[in-house]
C-alpha cells in the first residue's frame, strides 16, 4: 500500500523500508505493546525449559486479562504458525510459569483469564494458505501484517482473527490458582453475555441486541471480538475499543478513546480517567433508551476507528 506525505497540497511518496533484523522489529513492539496491540508486556525471550527447548518472543496480558503469545517474523517465508502453536500448547500446560512471570511484571494482584489464550503472529505478509490454515485450526490466533515506511512511519493491519460472531455464546472462564499444602488447585468461573442479562428486563435485552448488532456492523470482515468477563462485556478489534456493563434499565459504556479527542455534540460523555471505574476505557457514556442508539454509536465508532 503506497503511503504519501502531504505538504502544502503536494504529495510525496514515502518509500517502504525494512527493519535490520527480527530483533529490531521485536524490540519496537515490546516497547510499544499497549499502544500497538492493547497488550501489557510480561516477558521477552521467555524460555520453555530444557525438555521442550524453545524461546517465546513475547509474553503479554491483554486488557481483559487474557494471556498472549506474540511471535514475529521478518520474512513471510518462515513457518511462524507451527512454532506459535507449539508455544500456545506449552502455555496452556504451564499456567503456573506464566502466572509467576505476570506477577513479577505486573504485580501480585494481576488477574488472569485462561478461557482462550491468544496467539498473535506478526509478519510482513501472510499467504492465503496461512489464513486458511489458522481458520481450520480453530485456536484463538490473530494475524497482523506490518510495513515500515522510511524511518518514522509504521503501518500495522489486523488481517485475520478466527474468532467471529459465531463464537459469541461460547463460555468465558477465569482460572484462579491457589496453593494449599503444596498442591495446586484450580477453580474455574464461567461468564457469558447471558449471565450479564439474567433477570434484566426485556427492554434492556432488546436494547443490547440492537447495540451489539450495530457494533459488529462496524467491521464487515467479522474481526470484532466480544468477550464476557465478571464485570463487563468488552469489544475488541486488535485491542479494546469499548466495554459494556449492565445496570437495572440501562447500559454503562466505557470508550477506549481519550476524552479530549472525542467529538461529543450531545454532551453524552464524561471523563473518568481520574475516578474509579471498571472498563479499560477512560471515557464513559450511557445508553438508556433505543432512541439514543444513533448518538451513542457515533461515539463508539470513533473509539473503534482508533484501532484501524
Amino acid at each position: 500500500m503506497p503511503l504519501y506525505q502531504l505538504k502544502q497540497n503536494l504529495v510525496q511518496q514515502i518509500k517502504p523500508s525494512s527493519f535490520k533484523n527480527e530483533r529490531e522489529l521485536q524490540r519496537l513492539f515490546e516497547e510499544n505493546l499497549e499502544a500497538l496491540l492493547g497488550v501489557r508486556f510480561v516477558a521477552s525471550e521467555f524460555t520453555t525449559g530444557d525438555r521442550q527447548r524453545g524461546r517465546i518472543d513475547t509474553l503479554g496480558l491483554d486488557e481483559d486479562g487474557t494471556p498472549v503469545i506474540i511471535e514475529y517474523k521478518k520474512s513471510s517465508k518462515e513457518n511462524v504458525i507451527n512454532q506459535g502453536l507449539f508455544y500456545l500448547d506449552w502455555l496452556v500446560d504451564h499456567k503456573g510459569d506464566f502466572a509467576l512471570a505476570a506477577q513479577d511484571a505486573l504485580g501480585k494482584d494481576v488477574e488472569i483469564d485462561w478461557a482462550s489464550p491468544r496467539l498473535i503472529l506478526v509478519a510482513e505478509s501472510f499467504s492465503e494458505y496461512d489464513k486458511y490454515a489458522v481458520n481450520r485450526i480453530g485456536a484463538n490466533i490473530q494475524l497482523w501484517t506490518y510495513r515500515k515506511y522510511g524511518e518514522g512511519h509504521l503501518f500495522l493491519d489486523s488481517i485475520f482473527s478466527n474468532t467471529s460472531q459465531t463464537d459469541l455464546k461460547k463460555s468465558k472462564s477465569s482460572t484462579l490458582l491457589s496453593t494449599d499444602e503444596d498442591d495446586e488447585k484450580e477453580e474455574t468461573i464461567t461468564y457469558t453475555t447471558d449471565d450479564h442479562l439474567q433477570d434484566k428486563p426485556n427492554e434492556l435485552k432488546i436494547m443490547f441486541d440492537a447495540f451489539r448488532e450495530r457494533v459488529f456492523a462496524l467491521n464487515a470482515d467479522g474481526d470484532i471480538l466480544e468477550k464476557a468477563s465478571k464485570i463487563y462485556v468488552s469489544y475488541k478489534h486488535g485491542k479494546n475499543f469499548c466495554e459494556v456493563a449492565f445496570l437495572a434499565n440501562s447500559m454503562k459504556i466505557w470508550l477506549d478513546i481519550p476524552f479530549s479527542e472525542i467529538d461529543d455534540p450531545n454532551k453524552l460523555c464524561r471523563d473518568v480517567s481520574k475516578v474509579g471505574h471498571h472498563g479499560t476505557g477512560h471515557t464513559e457514556t450511557k445508553l438508556s433508551n433505543l432512541s439514543e442508539i444513533d448518538s451513542v454509536m457515533y461515539l463508539v465508532e470513533q473509539s473503534y476507528r482508533q484501532t484501524l
